[in-house]
């Protein structure tokens, strides 16, 4: 969906700048402190609950542990908790004491198939079998954080319900790395079964950790911020022979070489090069013993766009260039190629709103605009369902370095968790009293 057939009718208008003049864009009176107070309170228990999540991560659509630790702590502050959505997501809903909008929130839940190899005293060293191979599984993107953050989140505005104007829909999702293989999962299997239903909120808005941001920074994109994600599977089919009687054999390996290389000017021939585009051969699998040519060879890999039209660009030369390849050698192919998620683009007037929010709680030096990134993020499956703002949590303490997303050195440090309870609370407070006001006001 595209940004024009975004409708947006509660958040741009002459009555926004009227409220403006007045202050009434920020919290009202007192519940700024009303949030650093309650902040101050829950930290502890907040980050204790990010320490055993972090300790003990669960794969996409596995998080079995973790939905019940997320579900107990929400009905333990009175919300009406809904789960087994999308296999382990929770939908909660906490319902203020005075009438306002409906908005979302989501957190992402799932761990990674990464070995840790932090000194975290909390480190995981949990093992699991993914694709047939035993693994280690550690939260090396940070969702650990971001479930522990909307936990804290939950807690600071039940502390505050009688005063709040309007409901909060909490959404923690499985699977945003992906559902494991023959599986549905994510956010899309979240919304067919109805998490942005009976109430379906206006908005949405989340966040992300960021490896190469300080704790205490926060950054944001307004429009496109991350890219689609696509997942394609080539098989190349040849004819086995002897290594040394190679004129016998149809050769994928061959084939599989020129295609790796030929797959790159797509990017650099085929697209306009201020596109932003990626196409990635991840895997290379084929043969069985140093002298026999195999026949066939594996290829998958991921591509990155932001439109569609380069989205169908990619594929339609994939299909060609594995075509002319293979014909010229003697083989054949079979391409499978998954549209995975879509952008992820931030309501620019969503994002202008919400920007001074931000800049509130951690000061305006303390938030920069970030570039686009050609990673993916399925909140855009929500975010074009509802206008969406998605920022990022700066994560990495002071004179320390984290390794990179998806890395065995990821570090995410404790006190990120208290700036994104006091971020995100205000940012939904801010739109809550924005609303509001706004509907009081007959516009």
């Amino acid at each position: 969906m595209g940004l024009s057939t975004l409708r947006m009718p509660t958040i741009i208008g002459p009555a926004m700048i009227v409220l403006a003049m007045f202050g009434l864009t920020s919290p009202a009176d007192g519940q700024a402190e009303k949030i650093e107070q309650a902040v101050g309170r829950l930290a502890p228990q907040i980050v204790e609950l990010r320490q055993r999540i972090h300790q003990n991560p669960e794969l996409g659509n596995r998080e079995f542990e973790t939905a019940k630790l997320v579900a107990e702590h929400l009905r333990d502050l009175g919300l009406k908790v809904r789960t087994d959505v999308a296999h382990t997501g929770v939908v909660a809903l906490l319902v203020g004491g005075r009438p306002g909008p409906v908005i979302a929130v989501r957190a992402d839940m799932d761990a990674l198939p990464v070995t840790e190899e932090t000194d975290y005293p909390f480190k995981s060293t949990v093992r699991t079998h993914y694709l047939e191979q035993e693994v280690g599984v550690s939260h090396a993107c940070g969702h650990d954080v971001h479930t522990a953050v909307q936990l804290g989140v939950a807690s600071v505005l039940a502390s505050m319900r009688e005063e709040l104007p309007g409901t909060v829909k909490f959404i923690f999702q499985p699977a945003e790395e992906g559902p494991p293989a023959g599986e549905e999962g994510g956010a899309s299997m979240m919304i067919e079964q109805g998490a942005l239903e009976n109430p379906k909120p206006q908005v949405i808005f989340g966040l992300h950790t960021f490896a190469e941001m300080q704790v205490g920074k926060l950054g944001y994109t307004s429009g496109p911020a991350f890219a689609a994600v696509d997942h394609f599977i080539v098989k190349i089919q040849g004819k086995q022979a002897h290594g040394a009687a190679p004129h016998f054999s149809i050769d994928p390996v061959v084939m599989a070489s020129q295609v790796v290389q030929a797959f790159q000017t797509i990017r650099s021939r085929n697209l306009p090069p201020l596109e932003p585009s990626v196409i990635t051969v991840g895997v290379i699998r084929g043969g069985e013993r140093f002298n026999i040519i195999p026949a066939e060879v594996l290829l998958e890999g991921t591509v990155r766009t932001y439109g569609p039209a380069i989205r169908n660009t990619v594929e339609r030369r994939m299909n060609e260039i594995l075509e002319g390849i293979t014909r010229a050698g003697g083989g054949s192919y079979e391409l499978e190629y998954q549209r995975v998620t879509p952008a992820t683009i931030n309501h620019p007037g969503l994002t202008r709103l919400t920007v001074p929010s931000l800049e509130a709680v951690v000061g305006r030096d303390n938030v920069v605009e970030v570039p686009p990134t050609m990673g993916g993020e399925d909140f855009a499956e929500f975010s074009n369902q509802v206008p969406g703002f998605y920022f990022r949590l700066g994560m990495v303490k002071p004179g320390t370095r984290s390794g990179g997303h998806h890395t065995p050195t990821f570090l995410a440090d404790d006190s990120s968790v208290t700036v994104g309870m006091r971020v995100m609370s205000r940012v939904l407070i801010d739109y809550l009293n924005r609303e509001s006001a706004q509907q009081a006001s007959g516009r």
